[in-house]
């Protein structure tokens, strides 16, 4: 197992198909293939460097990934709102998916699932309804946010500020800004 951060990464090795024979070979060269990533369920190119004959197998391996992060207390119905009492923050092998997971338990309560989950099973981006924090033609707070200075204004929202996703708005000048949204009835634009 190697240490990297807060994470724990455990690679367990598969097995070969019994009904090979491969020939001795005196150097054998691990290999990641085109186009694997070293996560979950994937393989190892083995191939014979050194011996009467060059053989290649591929070894299926297990890239199990341990860290915190916050996983459900009970099983939850696609829909389910969450609670406090939902959800905890636990050590669990995160490799499973590629989407990322959640650290902090209390920012996800309120929100909604998309899917049903099971007891213990970490929460992933893709598994949370999108948040809308306010609709098209609401007046909105856009902040400009710089190195050492923090700056805002009032404006309107040319479209809905639905989490994760760039929003326009038009400030009292008339000049239209693209920022995201990251509260209710609130934009930020990085400088």
């Amino acid at each position: 197992m190697a240490d990297t951060g807060d994470a724990r990464v455990e690679v367990v090795p598969g097995a070969l198909d019994g009904r090979l024979r491969l020939a001795p070979c005196e150097q054998i060269e691990p290999y990641l293939p085109v186009g694997t990533v070293p996560w979950g369920h994937t393989r190892v190119g083995l191939r014979c460097t050194s011996g009467p004959v060059a053989w290649n197998v591929y070894l299926p391996v297990q890239v199990k990934v341990w860290r915190r992060a916050v996983v459900s207390t009970v099983a939850l119905a696609a829909g389910a709102e969450l609670s406090a009492s939902s959800v905890q923050v636990a050590e669990v092998d995160v490799a499973g998916s590629h989407a990322p997971v959640f650290t902090d338990a209390t920012r996800l309560v309120g929100r909604r699932l998309v899917n049903a989950v099971g007891a213990g099973v970490a929460l992933r981006t893709d598994n949370l309804r999108v948040r809308q924090w306010f609709a098209a033609g609401d007046k909105v707070t856009l902040v400009y946010k710089g190195e050492g200075f923090e700056a805002s204004t009032e404006g309107q929202a040319l479209n809905a500020g639905m989490e994760g996703q760039p929003v326009r708005v038009r400030v009292g000048s008339g000049q239209v800004l693209t920022g995201l949204p990251t509260g209710d009835s609130r934009v930020e634009v990085r400088a």
